[in-house]
């Protein structure tokens, strides 16, 4: 009787097996497993097809114990509920997934304690490196960060520091876009809803909304703050404005995100006593994938998510390959202003 394949399943597999069934070098395996684009497509199949036939699984713990650093990249997020941070964890899970990397994600929405215990947490694992987006990270835990040598990146979301390479969406221009356009349309009476400016990325487009005010005379803003940026944030400040006597109402708002502005456009479609964008026109910000589906289509500020994401873990790899500690590096994207029906007031 033939013997078995040396991948029966009660024989623990090794790397050294799958380099013999391949007919490739051990550091070829080795390379493949960490980094793939560095094997060629031939090599790539005829490794990937050994693994397969024998059943090999990678003992991940040995290897992060030998290298002392895990294959997780964490991504501490402002907020979970904003389908922008969705799409952006998206593009960072694919552009991880091409350097064998896993994404990890975790928000404190807003808790400082909670985020802080997070952040001891990812030092105590040795995560391959750290994507920070919640702008409010305690300068303690950035302290902690760059002392372990753990990769990180702050995304969109701190003020310049030499310390760590970020990687930002100019909100400030985004939002002089964004009033300057309703302005163009006839606005004067102009408010920001969701004001929260203890969050970076809010007070930034506060910033550039009352710079492109400054450019004008005759119009004035409000700041409406809200709870949160949900829609159902939103639908209470939209009832609110609808309370408002006509001559106290504002004729064009900029909102913070999308989900405040279709909020708002739920509650005016709802209640029918203001008319977008002839009564009220109405930006939103961060133009994810259901602004241009909502019951009127959204004007809204498009944030790049597809190159931001992937900027930020190319960040964080290029640090975790550098053999001493690399110099930080600043990335700034543009965003656009993406014109639809609820802004046209003008038409």
């Amino acid at each position: 009787m033939a013997s078995p394949p040396a991948g029966r399943k009660h024989d623990v597999v090794s790397m050294k097996d799958v380099a013999g069934h391949a007919s490739v070098a051990l550091g070829t395996v080795s390379k493949y497993l960490n980094t793939p684009q560095r094997v060629s497509p031939e090599m790539q199949a005829r490794i990937r097809a050994a693994i397969a036939e024998l059943g090999y699984t990678r003992n991940e713990a040995a290897r992060q114990l030998k290298s002392g650093r895990s294959r997780t990249i964490a991504l501490v997020a402002l907020e979970l509920n904003n389908p922008f941070f969705g799409e952006v964890a998206e593009a960072m899970e694919r552009r991880a997934t091409e350097d064998d990397l896993f994404l990890s994600i975790v928000s404190a929405s807003g808790d400082a304690e909670r985020e802080a215990a997070y952040v001891g947490l990812l030092v105590q694992q040795r995560v391959y490196g750290v994507i920070l987006a919640s702008g409010q990270t305690k300068n303690a835990e950035l302290d902690l960060l760059h002392s372990s040598g753990i990769p990180t990146v702050l995304m969109d979301a701190y003020p310049d520091t030499d310390r760590f390479s970020s990687c930002s969406i100019d909100d400030v221009a985004g939002s002089r876009q964004a009033v300057s356009h309703l302005v163009q349309q006839g606005c004067r009476r102009i408010a920001f809803v969701g004001g929260e400016t203890k969050t970076h990325q809010i007070a930034q487009r506060l910033r550039g909304a009352q710079s492109a005010i400054e450019d004008f005379s005759g119009v004035q803003m409000e700041i409406i703050a809200t709870d949160d940026r949900s829609v159902m944030s939103g639908i209470a400040a939209g009832d609110s404005i609808a309370r408002r006597r006509e001559d106290d109402r504002p004729d064009g708002v900029f909102a913070a995100n999308d989900s405040l502005a279709i909020g708002m456009i739920e509650s005016f479609v709802r209640t029918g006593t203001i008319a977008v964008p002839h009564d009220i026109a109405i930006v939103g910000y961060d133009d994810v994938d259901f602004a241009a589906a909502s019951a009127i289509p959204l004007s809204s500020v498009r944030r790049p998510r597809v190159e931001f994401g992937r900027s930020a873990v190319d960040l964080v790899s290029d640090q975790a390959r550098a053999l001493a500690r690399p110099a930080t590096r600043r990335m700034v994207i543009q965003p656009e202003l993406i014109v639809r029906h609820s802004s046209l007031r003008a038409s």
